[in-house]
């Protein structure tokens, strides 16, 4: 079976969401997956660019985005992958920019123009979203946070298949917050709560890769 992840965060290496996938990929890898993590923001991509090519009676495939750039290749990927794991920081309520037009990209070319409106994904797969953010978990439902989580996971159930997610709240922003303007965060409590509950986190995600890639 074979599992690709997608790091929509500009931050690459050992921070929040990087941190979560790779220890997804863990998780599916002693599962027996093999596994491959997707740069975002090593990419040069756009997202839907409403052409609809994807929608013409004429179109010699179903499935295909016309748009040709970097995550062309990589979409095609994505047609003979078992599990999708999907990455993202939050920015302002929802994904990273990254992330949000790889989901246009991704999702509507299967999006079936039609009554009975059946993806056109050849296949059930499982997939799974992990987001990280800076709020705690006390304001995801006041900011209307948990709705927009759900709307994109409705989206990819409705594509491809089951979809769980992982939220990773309060999470720790810098690495020094004296360099920084951050006077309404409590310093000490971050620090305190990034090396007592994000280990917590890691594992969650290390269990939701062997679950993904169990159901593949």
């Amino acid at each position: 079976m074979n599992v690709m992840a997608f790091n929509g965060s500009p931050r690459k290496k050992n921070w929040n969401t990087v941190t979560l996938l790779n220890n997804a990929l863990e998780g599916a890898a002693s599962a027996g997956a093999e596994t491959e993590l997707i740069q975002l923001y090593d990419l040069n991509f756009s997202g839907c660019i409403s052409c609809f090519s994807c929608k013409k009676i004429s179109r010699e495939k179903d499935g295909v985005c016309a748009v040709q750039d970097d995550l062309t290749s990589v979409l095609d990927r994505v047609r003979n992958t078992d599990a999708l794991i999907i990455g993202t920081p939050v920015y302002y309520g929802a994904e990273s920019a990254s992330t949000r037009a790889l989901l246009e990209r991704l999702c509507f070319p299967y999006n079936k123009y039609s009554k009975d409106r059946k993806s056109l994904f050849p296949r059930r797969i499982s997939t799974a979203l992990i987001y990280t953010m800076n709020v705690g978990q006390e304001l995801l439902g006041t900011l209307g946070y948990d709705r927009h989580f759900s709307i994109t996971k409705t989206a990819l159930e409705r594509h491809f298949g089951t979809c769980e997610l992982l939220l990773c709240t309060d999470t720790l922003q810098f690495d020094d917050y004296s360099r920084y303007e951050s006077e309404m965060f409590d310093r000490e409590a971050k620090i305190k709560r990034h090396a007592e509950v994000f280990p917590e986190d890691c594992r969650r995600a290390f269990d939701l890769g062997v679950r993904v890639a169990l159901s593949a």
